[in-house]
């Protein structure tokens, strides 16, 4: 992961290898290096990855965005649609907030292969919740 976002380079992010390298104003970009211990048996890249990068970035660019008023994001729903196969290479996504409400935001998804090729795509619904709430919950 980046070393600009110290705080999400914890945990399962860090298990399969995602490297943060954008979270802005309603856009978060990262990718993952397709290896074999992403692949599944048939040699693709396991779906679970493209739902936990789409995840990662919709909840880390949501928390980003509300944390100064004491809020944090967190996962509701994640819906990905495969369009292409990937194999190796890297895979590069990009995610745009296209609904920022008071309590959820939803994010859509674009996951591309090294030649540019649409892979798959998400749509990721997050819940926004006072921060010292979902601490609680922990």
């Amino acid at each position: 992961m980046s070393g600009e976002w110290p705080e999400f380079d914890v945990g399962f992010d860090r298990l399969y290898g995602l490297r943060l390298e954008e979270l802005g104003d309603g856009v978060a970009r990262g990718s993952v290096v397709v290896g074999d211990a992403l692949r599944q048996p048939a040699g693709l890249l396991h779906g679970g990855v493209y739902a936990a990068v789409a995840e990662s970035l919709a909840s880390n660019g949501s928390a980003v965005a509300v944390r100064g008023d004491g809020r944090t994001a967190l996962g509701m729903s994640n819906q990905t649609c495969f369009l292409a196969p990937v194999t190796a290479g890297t895979l590069r996504a990009h995610a745009r907030a296209r609904h920022r409400g008071r309590t959820t935001w939803v994010w859509e998804v674009e996951f591309l292969d090294d030649r540019g090729r649409l892979c798959a795509l998400s749509r990721v619904t997050v819940a926004i919740r006072p921060l010292a709430a979902a601490q609680r919950r922990r």
